[in-house]
Formats: structure tokens, C-alpha cells, sequence
């Protein structure tokens, strides 16, 4: 490539818009949410060498795709994840928008990791598989944790389609009307998909487009950013002069970051001191910022956004960070090692084929609170019909009436009993 024709490239790509919205891939065990993110962005998003090994999103995922319109098809085809138009092949597709996708584990026992990567989302697909009953215990768990959330722009992805034959499609359809009847959800558009084979992925875009729109974004307010990664990006063997900083993975909520800011990491950092343990801010600098592959000098809310660092890359390996908060040092959350929470229990235990009721909190039970970006432990020191106050084992950035879902053990897994919204 010659020299102009890399300074071309570079340009556009600085030029490419950033992803406007974060939408969550949601819903059971191999029901084929990977496989759908793969459709729609080309990524693979099993990368951990564990999720390799057993077949399985361990992590959270994440993937940007992009929806482009070409005016001269007729709809949906007029919709693809690449500038191609097919009716047309002269024609000069429109960039409508870029999407960040938070795959999130559908295994029972990472029901705590798709909670972090909910506070995220604008907006989500619940993936259904035609080729089972629905709904599924964790297509029931990851639909009631989008509505705890406040998670209100929905679409489901009737999967698989292309192993069943067309009446257990239909069959599957009228499980799935039956399981969002009578909910917020009720006329949420359903789509009939072969991810594996790509079979109405324009259709899937067409009411991505319809269905999720870009929320109305606060960047006049400080920058706030959720961490639900965190990693180190230099290889093995790497010279001591190439190394880089930390990276931390996350999506902004309010305000802007650019390179060169001065940023404050909360919590933080796990001090020991003897027999007790504290967390302590740390404060660094912005030195990039990245959307996917594509470097940009300023980044918005929407969209997941990889933000470099001056950290030293072990603070930030193995997602050391996830669940902090990243801000400016003069207007960050307040940190708490005690929360009161106003909750409201189910009726029964989500994610359970057999229906067990929930019983009331009681003081000194174990709890798993989903607070923002942070999943933490704590204990119960008082419990009344409205009020929970529960001693955090790691304490949370929090602010008031920000939602929390509450998990408790039940028959050795942890389970989704409630919600709340901290007093704070």
C-alpha cells in the first residue's frame, strides 16, 4: 500500500462514526447468541481460551456492526451489515448506523455476568431457539433482569429456524407469543432467523433500526464511564520499551473523554493492610481511545469503547477493574461499603424449572447485588418489608434510586429473587 493510499485509509478510519447504541444479545444456554453477533458483525466473540475449550460465552462478549441501506432495494433487503448492495452493485449504500453488540453468557451459573453487561444496554435481543420448548429457565431470568433494568426496546430472535420444520417454527412462535403476553414486551417484534446460515439478517437490522433507537445523550455533564472489562494487550515476550498501559473496556453514560484527560478510577485499587482490606482511587491518563479497531480522539456515550491507559498493565489484566466507574476526580459517584435498598421481591425464584417462592430477606443472609457496572457480596445487617441495609464484602460506587438486582442462593446457585433502588 503506498503511502497515500494508508493516509486515505487512516483518515477514514478516524472519520467513521462511533457506535451509537450498546444492544445486549441475550437468553438460554446455545440457543446461538454468539452465532447471531458473528451474523451481524463478523466477530467471533469467544475469545477467553476457557469459552473455547467448553463451547460456552464465559465473559461478556462485545462486537461493533454496522446497518447500511442501499434506497434502490426493496425492504428488507435494502438493509445489510456491509457496504454492498446486491440489487445494485453500482449503487452506493448508506451508513445508517454503527452498533456495539454485549453478548452476555447464557449459562445459569453466569447469570451475574450478563447483569453487569445489562447496565449497558439500550436496548436488547432475546434470542429464543425454534428447536425448543420457550421459554427456556434463562430466556425467563434474562428477560425479567432487561425489565429490573429498565430495558425497554426489545426484539426477539426466533434462532434456528432452518433445523425445524415449518409447523414447530409456528409452534415456536405461538411458545413465544404465549411467554410475552400480557407484558411490556407483548408486541415486541419477533424474527424468524438462521444465524448459523444468515437467513433474514436484513430483516433483523430493519428492526434494529425500527425498534432501538439512539437515546437522547448527556454530554454536557462530566463523563462517566462503566468498566465491565479490563484487560492487558501486551503479548508474551513483548520489549520493555513497546509495552503499553492497561486498557479498560466499558461504555461512557455521560459526557466525553479525549485523549490526554486526567481520569479517576473508583473503587479502585484492593489495598491490604494486616487483616483488613480497603479500596483506594486511582488516578491516570487517557493516552487512546478505540471503538473496535478504529482509533478516535474523543469518545461519546454509546457504544462499547476501549480506553488506554498510563496504568501499569497488571492493575488491568484478567478484569481486574471490572465494575468500577470512571469519571473526572471532582465529580465522581460517592463510594459505599453499606447500602440500604428499597426492593421489591417475585413471587417466585427466577431461572428454576420448578416454581419455589421467594421468602422474605432475613438479617444475616448472604446477598448478590447487581449495582451498575459492579457485582458485589454482602450480608444483611437489617431487613424490614421495604428496606434491606446490606454490609458490602467489596464496596460499589453507587448513586441515588440506581438499580439494583438482587440475587440469592438458592439449591447452590444463585438466583434472582428482586430488585431496588438504593438510598443513598
Amino acid at each position: 500500500m503506498s503511502e497515500e493510499s494508508a493516509t486515505e485509509v487512516k483518515r477514514e478510519d478516524e472519520e467513521r462514526p462511533q457506535p451509537e447504541i450498546n444492544v445486549g444479545v441475550v437468553g438460554h444456554v446455545d440457543h446461538g447468541k454468539t452465532t447471531l453477533v458473528q451474523a451481524l458483525t463478523g466477530v467471533w466473540t469467544m475469545r477467553h481460551s476457557e469459552e473455547i475449550k467448553r463451547g460456552m460465552t464465559i465473559k461478556l462478549g462485545y462486537a461493533d456492526g454496522e446497518i447500511w441501506e442501499c434506497e434502490g432495494c426493496e425492504f428488507p433487503e435494502k438493509f445489510s451489515t456491509e457496504p454492498v448492495c446486491e440489487c445494485n452493485p453500482g449503487a452506493k449504500p448508506k451508513l445508517l448506523r454503527r452498533v456495539s453488540f454485549v453478548d452476555a453468557p447464557g449459562h445459569e451459573i453466569l447469570m451475574a455476568t450478563m447483569l453487569s453487561g445489562a447496565a449497558l444496554m439500550d436496548g436488547a435481543i432475546l434470542v429464543v431457539a425454534a428447536n425448543e420448548p420457550a421459554p427456556q429457565p434463562q430466556t425467563k431470568e434474562h428477560f425479567l433482569a432487561l425489565s429490573i433494568l429498565g430495558i425497554k426496546n426489545l426484539i426477539v430472535v426466533q434462532n434456528k429456524v432452518d433445523v425445524v420444520s415449518p409447523e414447530r417454527a409456528h409452534e415456536s412462535y405461538k411458545e413465544i407469543k404465549k411467554f410475552l403476553e400480557g407484558t411490556w414486551a407483548e408486541d415486541a417484534p419477533i424474527i424468524p432467523v438462521s444465524a448459523l446460515k444468515r437467513v433474514n439478517i436484513d430483516a433483523l437490522l430493519a428492526a434494529i433500526q425500527a425498534y432501538i433507537p439512539t437515546p437522547e445523550r448527556d454530554l454536557s455533564s462530566p463523563p462517566l464511564m462503566y468498566v465491565i472489562r479490563s484487560f492487558d494487550v501486551n503479548r508474551p515476550g513483548t520489549p520493555p520499551s513497546e509495552l503499553v498501559g492497561g486498557v479498560l473496556g466499558g461504555s461512557l453514560v455521560t459526557g466525553t473523554l479525549k485523549v490526554g484527560d486526567e481520569i479517576e478510577i473508583r473503587p479502585g485499587l484492593q489495598v491490604k493492610e494486616g487483616a483488613k482490606i480497603r479500596y483506594e482511587p486511582i488516578q491516570t491518563e487517557v493516552t487512546s481511545l478505540y471503538f473496535g479497531k478504529y482509533p478516535v480522539k474523543e469518545a461519546k456515550p454509546g457504544g462499547l469503547v476501549a480506553v488506554g491507559t498510563k496504568l501499569d498493565p497488571s492493575v488491568t489484566k484478567a478484569d481486574n477493574l471490572a465494575g468500577n466507574v470512571v469519571g473526572r476526580a471532582d465529580n465522581m459517584p460517592e463510594v459505599f461499603d453499606t447500602l440500604s435498598i428499597e426492593h421489591h421481591l417475585f413471587e417466585t425464584v427466577v431461572g428454576m424449572k420448578e416454581s419455589v417462592r421467594v421468602e422474605p430477606i432475613t438479617k444475616g443472609e448472604p446477598l448478590l447485588l447487581a449495582v451498575g457496572p459492579a457485582l458485589t457480596l454482602g450480608d444483611v445487617i437489617s431487613s424490614t418489608k421495604d428496606v434491606v441495609t446490606v454490609r458490602l464484602r467489596r464496596p460499589v460506587a453507587a448513586w441515588k434510586n440506581v438499580r439494583i438486582a438482587i440475587s440469592r442462593r438458592v439449591a447452590g446457585r444463585w438466583r434472582l429473587i428482586g430488585w431496588g433502588l438504593a438510598k443513598v
